[in-house]
């Protein structure tokens, strides 16, 4: 008896430490409620499918230090590796693998912003805002914002609207959007959200977080927040995007996959949650269960988006995304799954991912590829 016990209060604290009452619930219940048009888009309809691949990088050049010698050589790593990489491989368009580069405003340094403009203006990635913060208000996020903005427009990067106001992708510091943890910390802004629409953010790129607290109910989706969008946590309620539907009064939220994956030779699931590392690198067992959860707008299964995240200026990292690791992803991207037949690959950045969402809403169809620069165009450094 002592045993069960023990065995049973271990696994009461895994999902204690897992933040699994948290999500999988929302899971099952996606689980069930995708699971045709899954099925139906695994089928054909014609014609291939096509593979959406954005890779959004948590790019921190002063990780752990505050020494920007060494974060310029960070930097200087991509600039110099990543058309190396880049070069071996074309999507079904004839791109490059493009990156995200999510660059936190509090680690601003010209030398980062013109170093990463080179890689933009190559057509190797794109620059939008990753942001810590941590016991803040509303009047001096805002204020912060508008700051790292301007110093990026600066250097070239971000869009501009129909409406001429800056535009950018969002990914918060440390998971927590809209004040998300409970202890309040790694943020302090509960209306985050609406904050975040009306100083020009088209999209968050935040989750998944899982294990991480900040995980929300919604797993797998495109979706509008809804309700009260000032509250805390307030992108824990949504709808799904759809053919035929299309807001403009908030910001979208993209996610990344998140699963439960068998592991060879265990017993427990581990959790996908789309983190890519030297140590979890993107082997082509991860790549098909990102692949399998069919993440896309509703009417539209036969686009599957895929984003994947991960902290590229870490040594370790880098190492592995601008080597091996690197080389293996693209091959199984670039083969496996741009056939031509059954599947046809895209390169995308935040933003052409969010445009291909927009498209897909209003209604358009075919090749997404056509729908890269739908409704914002390319920052001025990459020809916008």
């Amino acid at each position: 008896m002592a045993g069960a016990f023990d065995k049973a209060k271990a696994i009461v604290e895994r999902v204690r430490e897992k933040n699994l009452g948290a999500w999988t619930a929302g899971y099952a219940k996606w689980a069930v409620r995708s699971s045709l048009p899954r099925a139906r888009a695994a089928l054909g309809r014609g014609g291939p499918r096509h593979l959406l691949f954005a890779f959004c990088d948590h790019y921190e050049p002063l990780w752990r230090t505050t020494d920007r010698a060494l974060g310029t050589a960070r930097v200087r790593q991509w600039v110099e590796r990543y058309p190396v990489l880049a070069a071996k491989f074309r999507d079904a368009d004839g791109h490059a693998p493009r990156h995200s580069f999510f660059f936190p405003g509090e680690e601003y340094e010209p030398q980062f912003l013109e170093g990463l403009a080179s890689l933009a203006a190559r057509g190797l990635g794109e620059v939008e805002l990753h942001l810590h913060h941590d016991g803040d208000t509303a009047p001096a996020l805002r204020e912060k914002i508008a700051q790292y903005l301007a110093l990026y427009a600066g250097h070239g990067h971000l869009s501009r609207g129909a409406d001429q106001r800056l535009r950018y992708a969002f990914i918060h510091g440390n998971w927590c959007l809209a004040n998300a943890r409970a202890d309040g910390r790694w943020c302090g802004v509960d209306e985050e959200l609406p904050l975040l629409h009306d100083t020009g953010c088209y999209a968050d790129f935040t989750f998944p977080a899982a294990p991480d607290e900040s995980q929300p109910a919604i797993v797998n989706q495109v979706y509008w927040p809804e309700g009260d969008l000032s509250r805390r946590r307030a992108y824990e309620s949504g709808t799904p995007a759809r053919v035929g539907e299309r807001r403009s009064d908030r910001i979208l939220m993209i996610e990344g996959p998140l699963a439960f994956a068998l592991r060879p030779g265990k017993l427990a699931p581990r959790i996908e949650n789309a983190g890519v590392t030297a140590a979890d690198p993107a082997t082509p067992k991860r790549v098909r269960t990102w692949v399998n959860q069919g993440i896309g707008v509703a009417g539209r299964p036969e686009w599957v988006f895929v984003k994947v995240h991960t902290h590229g200026t870490q040594e370790p990292q880098a190492a592995a995304l601008l080597g091996a690791g690197g080389e293996a992803l693209h091959t199984e991207l670039t083969t496996r799954y741009n056939d031509g037949r059954r599947w046809a690959l895209h390169y995308v950045t935040a933003r052409e991912m969010y445009n291909i969402a927009i498209a897909a809403m209003d209604g358009r169809a075919g090749d997404p590829g056509m729908y890269r620069d739908y409704v914002l165009p390319p920052p001025p450094v990459a020809g916008g």
